[in-house]
């Protein structure tokens, strides 16, 4: 029989929302999964893959799960419509967007905003994000940990939204999604998966502002891109 004390603990976990574990015996062997199981979060700490939009972005606010919550000003969640056919990943955001709290918003964002324009979309119909919600100091390259740390905000934000295709902005986005150390070359122009969901990798908008002879090669990917979207 249970306990007083037992009874009060469970009233008060279940009045804060906190999910009760209860040790079960052990169940019978099974055929191992091919995905990978999702980890358990601390005690009291909500399961991301269970979270709402509001609950999302509310913890997204307030992380501290990497030392990039030290030196932030503000975390950087993303922008757009929640449900739209198209999503934009980037690496992380910059010095404007750690400022304002919203992806995209300085030189490279405006470019960003020309791209869509010219396939005729405009920006609060995509929704925009970045690998990380953090900016890195002084912009340096995302590091693996602070990636591991961050994704399963971006995995829960596109099992919410439900695109039909992701847009992989630049060599570090790419490689952070996809788990490899391909050049940026050899990923382009072909279709690959991110979690199930179609995914184009194509150059970041700051990498056009050095090079702007390569705004051709992003128009083939991103044609190549919409292509994919029209078909689904």
């Amino acid at each position: 029989m249970m306990s007083r004390h037992e009874r009060l603990r469970r009233q008060y976990l279940d009045a804060m929302g906190i999910e009760f574990w209860e040790r079960r015996a052990a169940a019978p062997a099974q055929a191992a999964s091919s995905q990978p199981a999702e980890p358990l979060a601390a005690p009291g700490a909500p399961q991301v893959s269970r979270l709402g939009w509001d609950e999302l972005e509310k913890t997204v606010s307030v992380c501290t799960k990497c030392p990039l919550a030290a030196t932030r000003t503000q975390t950087v969640f993303g922008v757009g419509d929640r449900h739209a056919r198209w999503m934009f990943v980037g690496e992380a955001p910059g010095a404007d967007e750690d400022a304002q709290g919203e992806p995209f918003v300085g030189r490279a964002g405006q470019l960003l905003n020309a791209m869509l324009f010219a396939m005729g979309l405009k920006r609060e119909e995509v929704y925009i994000a970045n690998v990380l919600k953090c900016r890195p100091p002084g912009n340096r390259d995302p590091q693996p940990g602070e990636v591991e740390q961050c994704e399963p905000y971006l995995i829960r934000q596109i099992e919410l939204i439900g695109p039909k295709l992701i847009v992989a902005l630049g060599r570090h986005a790419a490689h952070s999604l996809l788990k490899t150390e391909l050049p940026l070359a050899k990923l382009r122009g072909q279709r690959q998966s991110y979690h199930g969901t179609p995914l184009i990798v194509t150059y970041h908008p700051a990498y056009l502002l050095r090079n702007p002879a390569d705004k051709r090669k992003v128009w083939e990917d991103l044609r190549r891109a919409r292509a994919i979207v029209e078909a689904s």
